[in-house]
């Protein structure tokens, strides 16, 4: 009787039950949620990633356009007031119009664009389409922002901005590239800066 008693013990406990089985059902369903939101993660962080770079690609392309231009108009002073474009500046596509330092300040595009006023990706550098083969996807930058101002700053301490009506022998020129999220928020991906001064001609 003890002998059929434990080998009818060992057939019965030879499988799992239902218990057992959703016990291990409900911890690979939490893995594989692991796993994912893991998987999800590291795809996010890899995107932003590569906007970042791009986007500090594009500040420092824009940082040695501007820097490419005099640093005032012919016949104005060196520390003009207030900094900006003239309404023919303006009144370009892009900034092509744009020939001084000061001209770039307050300068923004709502959607990414290059000097002539192409979104960026589609334009040939030159102030014509490129071919659609060599053309960025469709709307890649439509939701991405630049934003360029131009300020003076303290010749004792740089990293001070002055106030509006303040001017001196250096400015300041800072670019900001961000993306308008889907929630309505903006995301700055990238931000660069770079004074330079104003040197007399002896």
């Amino acid at each position: 009787m003890t002998s059929s008693h434990h080998r009818h013990n060992r057939k019965s406990r030879s499988g799992f039950t239902l218990v057992e089985a959703l016990v291990a059902l409900t911890l690979l369903v939490m893995a594989s949620s692991v796993i994912l939101l893991s998987v999800e993660s590291s795809v996010s962080t890899s995107a932003q990633s590569v906007e970042s770079a791009i986007a500090e690609g594009i500040a420092d392309q824009i940082i040695d356009e501007v820097f490419g231009n005099r640093y005032h108009a012919v016949g104005a002073p060196p520390n003009q007031y207030p900094l900006g474009p003239s309404s023919w500046e303006q009144a370009g596509n892009g900034r092509e119009r744009l020939n001084d330092i000061d001209d770039f300040h307050g300068f923004v595009a709502e959607i990414a664009e290059d000097r002539w006023g192409y979104p960026l990706g589609t334009g040939d550098g030159e102030g014509d389409e490129r071919l659609d083969e060599l053309a960025v996807r469709d709307g890649f930058f439509s939701n991405w922002r630049q934003e360029i101002e131009v300020y003076y700053v303290s010749e004792s301490d740089l990293s001070q901005r002055l106030p509006a009506y303040q001017t001196s022998n250096f400015r300041a020129v800072e670019v900001t590239i961000s993306r308008n999220a889907p929630d309505g928020t903006l995301l700055q991906l990238a931000n660069r800066r770079r004074v330079l001064a104003y040197v007399p001609v002896p």
